[in-house]
C-alpha cells in the first residue's frame, strides 16, 4: 500500500503540541513510583471521604506486590482485576505490575460463562474481586486456571462511619450477603495488603516488547479477544494524552474518576494519566448524575472525561443549576459519538470545553481528538495525536481514500496493539501491512479532520441506500424531548432493511409517532426517516455509558424468530 505522505492536520497544532514526542523506555508502574517520590503527602485518591497519599497507594501498591510473589505469581504471569472503581482497583492494578504480572482487566458485571472463557484464555492465575462478584468467580473456578482469589468490599476503604453501615445497604440493595471462609486459596484483601511487605522486587522488563495488559474487547462477533498492550504502548498514549492536555499542571488538577477503570479508556485517560502528572483522583465506583454534580462541586474538580451519556445525564439532572461547575477546565468524550446539541450545552453550564476523541482497545486507546483549546470542527472527531498515522482505505480501491471518500478508518503508532492474545489469524485479519484496520467508516476532509460515518457492521442497507445510524442519531438528539436515541436497522421484505429507532424522552416530555416522523422527515432524506419507532424509559448500555446497540439488534431478531414459528 501507498507511503502516507500528506498530513494536513499538522498545520492545526498549537506550538505546544509537537508533532512527535520524545517517549520515555520504562515501566507504566513507574509512573506510580516517581510521583510518590515528587508529591509524597499529596492525595492521590479520594474515595467517598477517605484519602490515600501518592506514597500510601505506593506502599500498599508493593505490598500487595510481594504477596502475590508469594502465591506464586513469577513475571509474565496474568492476574485478573474485576473490581468497580475504588483504592482496590488502583492498588491492585500497579501492584500486580510491580509483582511483574500481566494485567487482565474483567468487567464486575460479568456473568460466569464470559469469566470462565476470559479466565480460560488468559490463563490467570489469581483474580481480585469485589465480594458481590465472588459467588459467580467460585462457581467457575474449579473450570478454569485460577489458583488464589482475593476479596474486597466497597466498605474495606470507606471512613468510618460509612464503613459500618455501607453492607447494610448493599445487602438492601442487592440481596447479596457473602460469607467468606477464608483459607490457603480465598484470602482478604485487607490482610493480604495488611501482611505485606513494602519493598520493590527486581524486575528485568522490556518495556517495548513485555506487556502490562489484556484488555479483552466487547466480543459482539464472537468470544472477546485479549488485545496485548505493552509498558510502551500505555506509556506512549499516557504520554500522548499529557501533551495533548498541555494546560493541565503536574500535581495541581482534580480528576472526577467515574469512567471504570477496568475500560481502557478511564484506565489511560483517567488513573494512568492522573498517576504520570500527580493529579487527585475523586473515585466514583459508579455514575450518579447528583453524586458528580456534588463532587465537581466540592472539590473543584478540573477534569472530567466520560462518555456522552454521562454528560447527558448530568444536563438532565433536576439539580444541576443548584452546583457551580465552573472549576472545570477540560473535558475528554470518547466510547460513542457526542452530540452536538450535548457540547454545546455541557459547555454552556461549565464554561469549560468539551471535545470528543476516537480510539479502540487496540490502540490503548485514543488515536484522534478534537483540540481542547484550538480550532475544533463540529461532527468531527478531530485530528490525530502526535505520531499516529490515520488515513482512510478506499473499498474500491483497497489504496488510499481521496479527502472526503467514506472508506475504513486504518490507523498506525506507537499505541497500536501487539496482536490478539493467543489468536494470530485473528491477528492477521485486523492488519493490512502495518496499518491496523479499525472497522469504523469514515472520511477525512481536506484540512486533515476526520469524521466517523459508522461501524462498518452497523451501516443500514436500505433499498440499496447506506445508511449510517449515526447520522439518525445526531437528527434525533437536536429534539428539545429526546434525552437518549438509538437506530438500527431491522429486516424489510421489501427494502431489505428498514430503520427503526429506540427512544428516551427526557423527563416531562411528551412526543407521539407522529410529531417524531414530521419532525425527521424536516432533518433527513426521506429514505432514512424511521418506519418503526419504540419508547422506553431506559435503553441496555455498558457500565461506561456506552448504548449497547447490539443488544437491541439481538432483540429484534428474537422477536422476529418467535413470529416467524
Amino acid at each position: 500500500m501507498e507511503t502516507l505522505t500528506q498530513k494536513p492536520w499538522f498545520q492545526h497544532y498549537p506550538d505546544e503540541i509537537p508533532k512527535s514526542i520524545d517517549y520515555e523506555v520504562r515501566t507504566l508502574q513507574s509512573y506510580l513510583k516517581e510521583s510518590a517520590q515528587t508529591f509524597p503527602e499529596k492525595t492521590a485518591l479520594d474515595f467517598m471521604g477517605t484519602e490515600m497519599t501518592y506514597s500510601q497507594v505506593y506502599d500498599a501498591a508493593l505490598k500487595l506486590a510481594n504477596q502475590l510473589r508469594g502465591m506464586g505469581v513469577k513475571q509474565g504471569d496474568r492476574v485478573a482485576i474485576m473490581l468497580a472503581n475504588t483504592p482496590q482497583s488502583v492498588i491492585s492494578y500497579y501492584g500486580a505490575l510491580f509483582a511483574g504480572a500481566i494485567v487482565v482487566q474483567t468487567n464486575p458485571l460479568y456473568v460466569e460463562r464470559e469469566i470462565e472463557h476470559q479466565m480460560n484464555d488468559s490463563g490467570s492465575k489469581v483474580m481480585i474481586c469485589l465480594d458481590l462478584v465472588y459467588p459467580k468467580v467460585a462457581n467457575v473456578k474449579d473450570k478454569t486456571s485460577l489458583e488464589h482469589i482475593i476479596v474486597t468490599g466497597i466498605k474495606d476503604y470507606l471512613p468510618f462511619p460509612k464503613n459500618l453501615i455501607y453492607p447494610f445497604i448493599q445487602k438492601k440493595r442487592t440481596g447479596i450477603k457473602v460469607d467468606l471462609q477464608y483459607n490457603d486459596h480465598l484470602h482478604s484483601f485487607e490482610k493480604v495488603i495488611k501482611n505485606g511487605e513494602a519493598k520493590e522486587i527486581e524486575l528485568t522488563v522490556d518495556a517495548k516488547e513485555d506487556l502490562a495488559l489484556l484488555q479483552y474487547t466487547g466480543g459482539t462477533t464472537g468470544p472477546a479477544k485479549g488485545v496485548m498492550l505493552t509498558h510502551y504502548n500505555l506509556v506512549v498514549n499516557t504520554l500522548q494524552c499529557k501533551h495533548w492536555m498541555y494546560k493541565m499542571k503536574p500535581g495541581e488538577e482534580v480528576v472526577i474518576a467515574a469512567l471504570p477503570f477496568f475500560h481502557v479508556y478511564g484506565m489511560t485517560t483517567v488513573m494512568n494519566l492522573a498517576i504520570r502528572m500527580g493529579f487527585k483522583m475523586v473515585i466514583m465506583p459508579k455514575f450518579e448524575p447528583k453524586d458528580i454534580l456534588k463532587a465537581i462541586e466540592k472539590h473543584k474538580a478540573t477534569i472530567y472525561p466520560g462518555a456522552p451519556t454521562m454528560y447527558i445525564g448530568l444536563l438532565n439532572h433536576p439539580d444541576i443549576e443548584k452546583h457551580d461547575l465552573s472549576s472545570i477546565k477540560a473535558c475528554m468524550s470518547g466510547s460513542a459519538p457526542l452530540p452536538i446539541e450535548v457540547q454545546n450545552n455541557f459547555e454552556k453550564v461549565t464554561k469549560g470545553s468539551l471535545v470528543e476523541g476516537y480510539g479502540l482497545t487496540e490502540t490503548s486507546p485514543v488515536a484522534v481528538a478534537n483540540l481542547i483549546w484550538g480550532n475544533r470542527k463540529t461532527g468531527s472527531i478531530g485530528i490525530p495525536w502526535p505520531d499516529t498515522d490515520v488515513a482512510v482505505l478506499s473499498a474500491e480501491t483497497g489504496e488510499l481514500a481521496e479527502a472526503n471518500e467514506i472508506g475504513e478508518i486504518i490507523i498506525r503508532g506507537p499505541q497500536v496493539m501487539r496482536g490478539y492474545w493467543n489468536n494470530p489469524e485473528a491477528t492477521q485479519a485486523t492488519f493490512k501491512d502495518d496499518w491496523f484496520l479499525s472497522g469504523d467508516m469514515g472520511y477525512m476532509d481536506e484540512e486533515g479532520y476526520f469524521y466517523i460515518v459508522d461501524r462498518k457492521k452497523d451501516m443500514i442497507i436500505a433499498g440499496g441506500f447506506n445508511i449510517y445510524p449515526r447520522e439518525i442519531e445526531e437528527v434525533l438528539y437536536e429534539h428539545p424531548a429526546i434525552q437518549e436515541a438509538c437506530a438500527i436497522g431491522v429486516p424489510d421484505p421489501y427494502r431489505g432493511e428498514t430503520v427503526k429507532v429506540f427512544i428516551v424522552l427526557k423527563s416531562g416530555k411528551s412526543l407521539t409517532e407522529e410529531e417524531l416522523e414530521e419532525y425527521c422527515r424536516k432533518h433527513l432524506a426521506a429514505y432514512k426517516v424511521p418506519r418503526l419507532v419504540e419508547f422506553r424509559d431506559e435503553l441496555p448500555k455498558t457500565m461506561i455509558g456506552k448504548i449497547l446497540r447490539r443488544v437491541l439488534v439481538e432483540e429484534e431478531r428474537a422477536k422476529q424468530a418467535a413470529s416467524d414459528k
